[in-house]
Formats: structure tokens, sequence, C-alpha cells
């Protein structure tokens, strides 16, 4: 099962490494890691993405627990939350009625063209994990030249 960890951390240089470290000597892949500074700049937040059973995320957090710099651990899986991600993706567009559809695929996801040059369009999409693989599926037929996707970011609704 994929889980989300939601992690406070000090901001202070060297963390990022050592909470890598720990699911790297325990052998458990993360799949997407996001590390920024929150509201507070001693602070940061890092969403991170892992393939496990519960015993396993279990382990984790109570190694992770154990690092000095970790203030707080949630596992997020199943609280009410909003994820997002960010994809980059160039697109070739070399004809005028290819940029055209290209377009209204994008407006279609509220996706933004970044940059445009005569054969290719960059576009920006912010969205959930199915919509950045729906939007990816759409604009295949066009030729994606490359692209680039943040991991995850997640957030608890509400006072929580």
């Amino acid at each position: 099962m994929r889980h989300t960890l939601s992690v406070l951390v000090e901001n202070k240089p060297g963390i990022l490494t050592r909470v890598a470290g720990l699911f790297a000597r325990r052998g458990y892949n993360i799949e997407s890691l996001v590390v920024g500074e929150t509201e507070n700049p001693t602070v940061s937040r890092m969403t991170i993405v892992v393939d496990g059973d519960d015993r396993i995320i279990e382990q984790v957090t109570k190694q992770l627990h154990k690092l000095i710099d970790v203030i707080k651990i949630q596992d997020i899986t199943d609280e009410e939350s909003v994820h997002r991600e960010l994809i980059l993706v160039k697109v070739n567009t070399a004809d005028v009625a290819a940029r055209s559809e290209v377009m209204q695929i994008c407006e279609i996801f509220r996706a933004t063209i970044v940059d445009l040059s005569r054969s290719s369009v960059i576009i920006q999409v912010v969205g959930d994990q199915k919509k950045i693989q729906a939007i990816l599926t759409s604009l295949r037929p066009f030729g994606i030249r490359e692209f680039a996707r943040t991991g995850r970011i997640s957030m608890l609704r509400g006072a929580k």
C-alpha cells in the first residue's frame, strides 16, 4: 500500500540526507520526496510517499522519531487531505493544427502554456496524480519530448 507521511523537521543542513539514509539503510524505496520551508522559516515539511504495509510504515516512523531534528510525523494516508503535484511537459507542436489541439487539451485540464517555440510548447500542470496521468495520456500522441515532475505535496484539510 502507498503511504503518505508528513514530517516536520528543523530546517537545518543534513536532515534530508539523514531521513533519506534511514529509508535506504532499511531497503525501503521512497517513491516521492518533497521538502520545503513552512510558514515558520526554522521548520521544513517533508512529504514522503513510500510503498509498504502498515508494519513497515510503523517501523520507519519509530526510526524517524529517533532523529534529533524531527519535530512531528503524521501518516496522512487515510486522513482528509489535499494532494498536488506539478509537472512541466514539453510537447511537439510542429504544425498549426497540433498546436491548436494541444491548446484545447490545456483548457480542458486547466493547464498553462509557459513557453512557446516554433516546434514545441512547455505546459505547466498542477493537480492530483490522476489528473497528471490523464493529461500525459492526452498529450502522448503529439510527442512528449521531455517532462519534469515534482513529487506529491500534501496538507490535511480543516483545522488539524
